[in-house]
């Protein structure tokens, strides 16, 4: 009786994960969906990119995937990332609510935060204090600051070779360290040690397989698996950040703000308490997801550029004449400069296009019932950006898959932007950090390209230009020989 019962039962669970698992009327079609699994065998836990591409081939730019029971839509092609990201963007914009990083954040802050008048109102803040809000020092102020210690450290190394990974990392950390709370903290700080240590043991994690057997599979959730260090990383860092509020409310003097928290704490002063979106905690979230947002793409952006330049001499020469000619006489440039230098813009946006630094972004999925493409896509669907489609795809750019600055020169050697270049996504869920990113990839190269000259090592060998897969692309480990220019 016990044996007739137990089967019983499993026949029915059988019964309904499949009839969960079961694609929709008009949903995108896509591989044959596996009970319990879904379509999890289908792909790469480590490395999904290939797949993608491959099920592309075969399913075309619009296709679903299950993981576990949980359907997503992957989108591919300039023509459905504009279909669903900027013409029906609202409909786009929530976020899975019910996955890892939903949960480990606790649905605040920025990024993970549900699509809603709260998001609507920290985005609208950010925005407006990341472009006038942080008091008298400007951002620009701020970027070259921590470019000095850049240029220290390669000024040691003249005439030798360095690894700049952790150059490049620790100087995206120290800016938006400089914009949230106004300090940024020498590279061998143990608070910033721990910090980065926490984000990228997370960023690991998110991207890897325990990630995607906690989002498939939610009988699990509470075993003592891998998944749970990042809840335990992502508690120590919100302690970090908790810290640093209550010494800024000791010191802070209202409507005189020096940086991101102050500007927040004068927010919530303004509003009395009576907006309870706006709070401590949601402050801690905030500056979170800033840091994570604003170091991790400009840091392999930058590794990425320099990687190509040093391999593509002539460029890099090229970018250095024009930065000579545009800077005679002026002690540093200025973010406004990059009008005057048609050839350095091509070079840097041909870099974030190649670089593909956040190739799957950050999931969405749907806040209604909606289309796409002809398909009927219902809501609470997720969906997954596959940017690499786009910022490679035939058609929308002249050479899509080499390195070349042409890409975004016309023929009068004028700058111009595709409209295929949306390396941080497109809507209202557009990456905060972009502004701040830019400003940060001219004014750091700039100022390092007139200064000095890169050269790969001759005992280097090969360059591999192959990147290692994240929530970023990041080059594999180089390193890179530096000369003074006015050596030369």
């Amino acid at each position: 009786m016990f044996i007739t019962v137990l089967l019983i039962w499993l026949c029915v669970c059988l019964i309904v994960v499949h009839v969960k698992s079961h694609r929709p009327k008009n949903f995108p079609p896509g591989p044959a969906i596996l009970p319990i699994l879904g379509n999890l065998l289908h792909l790469h836990l480590e490395n999904p990119l290939k797949d993608f591409e491959r099920l592309r081939q075969s399913y075309g730019n619009v296709y679903s995937l299950f993981t576990g029971s949980r359907p997503t839509v992957v989108i591919n092609g300039l023509k459905a990332m504009k279909e669903a990201m900027v013409i029906r963007a609202a409909d786009y914009a929530g976020r899975p609510q019910d996955m890892l990083f939903s949960n480990v954040t606790q649905k605040k802050g920025l990024i993970m935060v549900d699509y809603g008048s709260s998001w609507r109102d920290h985005r609208r803040f950010a925005l407006m204090t990341l472009d006038f809000g942080l008091g008298k020092k400007s951002m620009e102020d701020r970027i070259h600051d921590e470019i000095q210690y850049t240029t220290k450290t390669l000024e040691t190394s003249i005439g030798k070779t360095l690894s700049p990974q952790v150059m490049f990392h620790n100087a995206a950390s120290n800016i938006i360290c400089q914009v949230l709370f106004g300090k940024r903290y020498e590279y061998d700080d143990d608070t910033i040690k721990t910090i980065v240590r926490c984000f990228t043991e997370n960023t690991r994690i998110s991207n890897g397989p325990w990630a995607m057997i906690y989002n498939s599979l939610p009988i699990i959730r509470n075993l003592p698996l891998p998944f749970r260090k990042a809840f335990k990383n992502h508690e120590t860092c919100r302690n970090i950040a908790r810290r640093l509020v209550n010494e800024f409310k000791k010191t802070r003097v209202p409507g005189e703000p020096r940086h991101f928290v102050d500007c927040y704490l004068d927010e919530l002063e303004k509003r009395g308490g009576q907006d309870n979106s706006f709070s401590e905690e949601e402050l801690v979230a905030a500056c979170l997801d800033l840091y994570s947002a604003g170091t991790d793409t400009t840091s392999n952006t930058l590794l990425t550029a320099f990687l190509y330049l040093m391999n593509h001499p002539h460029i890099q020469e090229r970018c250095q004449r024009e930065i000579d000619q545009v800077l005679e006489g002026k002690d540093r440039p200025s973010f406004e400069d990059r009008n005057n230098m048609p050839y350095m813009q091509a070079v840097i946006h041909e870099i974030q296009r190649i670089a593909n630094t956040a190739p799957l972004i950050l999931i969405h999925c749907t806040t209604k019932d909606t289309e796409l493409m002809g398909y009927s896509i219902p809501k609470g669907t997720v969906i997954i950006q596959n940017l690499t489609s786009v910022l490679s795809e035939e058609g929308q750019w002249k050479f899509p898959h080499e390195f070349n600055s042409e890409n975004f020169l016309n023929e009068k050697g004028e700058f111009v932007k595709p409209e295929a270049f949306m390396p941080f996504s497109a809507g209202p869920r557009m990456c905060l950090g972009e502004g701040l990113a830019r400003m940060e990839l001219f004014l750091i190269m700039v100022t390092l390209l007139r200064k000095f000259k890169f050269i790969w090592p001759e005992d280097a060998g090969e360059p591999d230009f192959t990147p290692i897969f994240g929530i970023t692309l990041t080059p594999k480990p180089y390193r890179m020989k530096v000369q003074l220019r006015s050596e030369q």
